[in-house]
């Protein structure tokens, strides 16, 4: 094995574990001492109509975030820019998760309330992204055109993963089936750095999707912004100009598509879609 793979492999393993232990450690301070019973502001219903814990995705942001500053292999700037893009996506999207209303509904939404100076918590929740995302691109991009391409695809990455969340491992299950191409395509072209950036979130997710499966807790709105936004950094710290295009813009297509269809429905309607979607969690209710 050259010695690129070898590094990148040892460094993602790094990164895929400090992740892991990192978020397991945060959710089970965060949930400690917690009514048996859900009631408190992190507490929403779930698609049943159930009391769960909005903790997990605190959680997340606090355990990638530890790994992107500890896990090894991470040049200083691509680990300032994943500390600005994880965690700052999370510090955002907590907010929306305790003070959001449901006055203005989806991206359109937000801005047009916007447009007529009604300044939403999703409305801070977009800008604050956005100027994450350049941030972090800033740092880790060559040129203007570059930090507002890979800027954009960061924030329309955090934004997107949130649009997932609406059933139990969803969310995390589409960060692991696109992050988990990301993080080998990494490996096989000996880029060790991409490799432990991918690995953070990764791990992370991937310990908290248990709870996620078992609906005793959800990523939300701090969660789901962070595990997007890290796994678009990676992927643009990785991709080279058209492939970060067509990324962008296949961000772009889902945002928009998102606003006039149901992905629940799509998914619904698709046997292997379908199949993937319901992998772990509980039965339906019967009628």
């Amino acid at each position: 094995m050259p010695a690129s793979r070898a590094r990148g492999l040892l460094y993602a393993l790094a990164g895929a574990a400090i992740g892991a232990a990192a978020a397991r450690a945060a959710y089970a301070a965060f949930t400690r001492g917690r009514p048996a019973d859900l009631s408190g502001r992190w507490t929403r219903k779930n698609h049943r109509g159930e009391p769960i814990t909005l903790l997990e995705g605190p959680a997340f942001a606090a355990g990638a975030g530890a790994a992107a500053a500890l896990t090894p292999g991470l040049p200083g700037r691509v680990r300032a820019a994943a500390l600005l893009a994880g965690v700052g996506s999370g510090a955002v999207g907590a907010y929306d998760d305790l003070y959001g209303t449901t006055s203005s509904k989806g991206f359109k939404g937000h801005l047009t309330a916007l447009a007529r100076g009604e300044v939403t918590s999703g409305a801070v929740k977009i800008l604050g992204i956005g100027a994450g995302g350049l941030g972090a691109a800033a740092l880790v991009s060559r040129g203007p055109v570059d930090t507002l391409v890979n800027g954009a695809t960061i924030a329309g990455a955090a934004n997107l993963a949130n649009l997932f969340d609406l059933r139990p491992g969803r969310a995390i299950k589409v960060g692991l089936l696109t992050g988990g191409p990301l993080l080998a395509a990494a490996l096989l072209r000996g880029s060790p750095a991409t490799a432990a950036l991918a690995a953070v979130p990764l791990g992370a997710a991937a310990a908290l999707l248990p709870e996620d499966l078992g609906e005793r807790a959800m990523l939300g709105d701090a969660g789901a912004n962070a595990l997007g936004a890290l796994l678009g950094l990676a992927a643009v710290t990785k991709l080279g100009r058209p492939g970060r295009y067509a990324l962008l813009g296949t961000v772009v297509a889902l945002t928009a598509a998102a606003e006039k269809v149901s992905f629940t429905k799509v998914i619904a309607g698709n046997p292997v879609l379908n199949r993937i979607d319901l992998l772990g969690r509980r039965p339906a209710d019967p009628a």
